[in-house]
């Protein structure tokens, strides 16, 4: 646990509406975790084609697969146009679907090179909406990876949702009247602080504590917010 004089984003104990109630679970998650410094990656270049090789992988997985681009010199947009489809997928192996992830991330480097000329400062300066809507015209570019190109990448104020978030906030009662992936970001949007940090860092804790507590069998001994859990045993 960190001292309280480190955490960001320091809220009150009070719960009395689902907007205190979700920065109250912001800060237990951080409490107990601390800041976990997402999203590793050494440039918002490498930090999209991270977003797409991710896909129904694990990070280790991904890191594997990043270091076998790095090392035949082909992490750039340019170097991945050219080199060819099944190259590339051999180099994307660890991450699984490589034939198919292989495939997006050429479809991603032609539409960089049509939509901004591969800047990627003029990519990330269009309106966000907009740009959304251009990333998901994209093949391979679903909700998720969307945004996490916007969070992550681009230092955009976007609430990334996944399995953990849904998983979590399920079991803890508070969830959207619809499950779908547009309820359950403006279930966030609309209660939290419209802050880019903000999002990083409750993301990547939500991503943490499912993966470490509030698993498909969670292991409630673990869990930092079960004085708020509905669900736990």
């Amino acid at each position: 646990m960190i001292p309280p004089r480190a955490l960001p984003f320091r809220i009150g104990s009070k719960l009395k509406n689902t907007d205190a109630t979700l920065l109250k679970i912001y800060d237990l998650l951080l409490r107990h975790c601390g800041p976990q410094h997402w999203w590793p990656g050494d440039s918002p270049f490498e930090v999209m084609v991270g977003a797409i090789l991710t896909q129904s992988a694990a990070w280790q997985n991904v890191e594997k697969a990043i270091i076998n681009l790095k090392t035949a010199g082909v992490m750039s947009s340019a170097a991945l146009r050219q080199i060819p489809t099944p190259e590339l997928a051999q180099l994307i192996h660890p991450t699984g679907y490589y034939n198919a992830k292989a495939v997006k991330l050429q479809a991603l480097v032609r539409w960089l090179r049509a939509s901004c000329g591969d800047n990627l400062n003029t990519l990330f300066a269009m309106e966000t909406d907009f740009l959304r809507r251009q990333l998901l015209d994209v093949h391979g570019i679903g909700p998720e990876t969307a945004d996490s190109i916007l969070l992550y990448a681009g230092k955009k104020p976007v609430f990334v949702i996944d399995a953990y978030t849904r998983r979590i906030f399920s079991r803890l009662d508070l969830k959207p009247d619809n499950d779908t992936y547009n309820d359950w970001q403006i279930f966030f949007t609309g209660n939290l602080p419209q802050n880019t940090k903000l999002f990083n860092e409750y993301h990547a804790l939500l991503v943490r504590h499912g993966k470490e507590a509030c698993r498909k069998q969670p292991i409630c001994d673990n869990c930092c917010i079960r004085e708020i859990c509905k669900s736990r045993s």
